[in-house]
């Protein structure tokens, strides 16, 4: 490795580990209890050295937010995705799980900590409304083309209202799980079964009866065969 591409790492490096401390913080502290000074502290650096990086706290933050909403919206377009509609919200429920409870400290940053109003760049505006780039977006297509197809029950036809009521309910069980989950006071079922339950609850709550919720419905209420097979 060259002193050029060696450069280049450290660089890389010392930009990741700014973002992870500045994580925390803004988790642990809130926006306004973190300084620049302070998130150099946490990582034994100069604040000059934290300037190389970021112009100021709302630049760091705003790159936070950028990097973990793009991380979120890779893991939804690298997973094979059902064609048929409903399927297709129920694995897109279920991926947004698994993303929260494999990144709880990005998801706490993400959803469970008060966002200051920042001022969208050209980068945030070109994103947004992109299925391919855009978390949300990606979700609301996907809710749209079950409305489209007729799986929803008639009365429902506010996509964004959909999007969002589907959205808390499985937003709900993660908070209440990195929050709660070493609570001894509650008898805790294993999270996976609580998702899974709120997924399928949501789903045929909007679903209409027209459709099999799942391909395993079908198979459950499929007459047994003589042999009880």
């Amino acid at each position: 490795m060259g002193v050029k591409e060696r450069r280049e790492r450290e660089k890389s490096e010392t930009r990741d580990k700014i973002l992870d401390a500045a994580r925390e913080l803004f988790v642990t502290e809130g926006y306004e209890g973190v300084s620049m000074r302070r998130v150099a502290e946490k990582i034994e650096y100069s604040p000059t050295a934290i300037y190389v990086h970021f112009a100021d706290k709302n630049e760091l933050f705003h790159e936070l937010c950028h990097q973990d909403f793009a991380r979120l919206a890779e893991v939804f377009q690298s997973s094979a995705m059902s064609t048929d509609p409903v399927e297709r919200l129920r694995q897109i429920g279920a991926i947004y799980v698994e993303f929260g409870l494999r990144n709880p400290n990005h998801y706490k940053f993400m959803f469970m900590t008060q966002h200051p109003e920042i001022e969208p760049n050209e980068e945030d505006q070109e994103i947004k409304g992109n299925p391919e780039e855009d978390a949300y977006a990606f979700l609301k297509w996907a809710v749209q083309q079950a409305i489209d197809a007729g799986c929803l029950r008639a009365e429902l036809r506010d996509a964004e209202l959909i999007s969002q009521t589907l959205w808390a309910s499985l937003h709900g069980v993660i908070s209440l799980n990195i929050a709660k989950c070493k609570d001894a006071w509650v008898d805790w079922r294993p999270i996976q079964d609580r998702a899974e339950f709120m997924l399928d609850l949501t789903l045929r709550g909007l679903v209409s009866e027209k459709f099999p919720l799942l391909a395993k419905d079908a198979r459950n209420g499929a007459p047994e065969s003589k042999d009880g097979q």
